[in-house]
């Protein structure tokens, strides 16, 4: 039904799908964080769609994801926060924390990144990393 080495192309492809009820739909995300119960995997500028078929949703994620270790504290950086890391915005960190706990601490700006993130406060950062 494929045969040939050309493969099959795009407009054809896509007839097809919809001939078979299956929707895809391009997502435009920034980043996709998958969490297990050992690390985080950060996917940024990933390719991600979403295929809707048989009343089902399946997700596809292309691009290369960063590990992270979860942290000691096994938060999962959404609810429940009620102060503390005010400047965590689902990992999020502004150049000066970061330049902060790398100044204090003497490391590169990306391992005073991954602290923070693993901690979710500036002070933990600089004590992890003494």
């Amino acid at each position: 039904m494929f045969g040939g080495g050309g493969g099959l192309n795009p407009r054809k492809m896509k007839q097809m799908m919809n001939q078979m009820g299956i929707d895809l739909e391009d997502i435009d995300a920034e980043e996709v964080i998958i969490r297990t119960a050992e690390e985080d995997l950060v996917f940024h500028d990933a390719d991600v769609q979403r295929m809707d078929a048989q009343g089902q949703q399946t997700y596809q994620i292309v691009g290369e994801p960063e590990s992270r270790p979860r942290g000691s504290d096994g938060s999962d950086g959404s609810d429940g926060s009620d102060g503390g890391a005010e400047t965590s915005t689902d990992s999020e960190f502004s150049a000066d924390d970061v330049a902060i706990v790398a100044q204090r601490t003497g490391v590169s700006e990306d391992e005073a990144r991954d602290a923070l993130e693993e901690t979710g406060d500036l002070a933990a950062a600089v004590q992890k990393l003494e």
